[in-house]
């Protein structure tokens, strides 16, 4: 009885199990990242030397090519990570 308490919990302290949330929070990170990889890729086709913009000039780049396929609006997180992105 005591391992049937015992054992989740163990293996849940020592990182052996992916709570939902953390699954959730990671997926969503991969999302933002593919999505900021396009509007990057987009952004340079548009302006090729975006890191030589000022920092409001790639956000406005950003957040033009940041709107994907079927949303109304830009997701502000891809738009920040697209706007680092094109700082490189």
């Amino acid at each position: 009885m005591v391992g049937l308490v015992a054992g989740p919990l163990i293996a849940s302290y020592a990182g052996w199990q992916v709570s939902s949330t953390t699954a959730n929070a990671q997926l969503r990170a991969g999302v933002v990242e593919q999505q900021a990889s396009f509007c990057d890729a987009r952004a340079r086709a548009d302006v090729p030397d975006a890191s030589n913009l000022g920092w409001s000039a790639r956000r406005d780049l950003a957040q033009q090519w940041a709107l994907m396929p079927g949303s109304a609006t830009a997701d502000p997180a891809v738009v920040s990570a697209c706007t680092d992105k094109l700082s490189t």
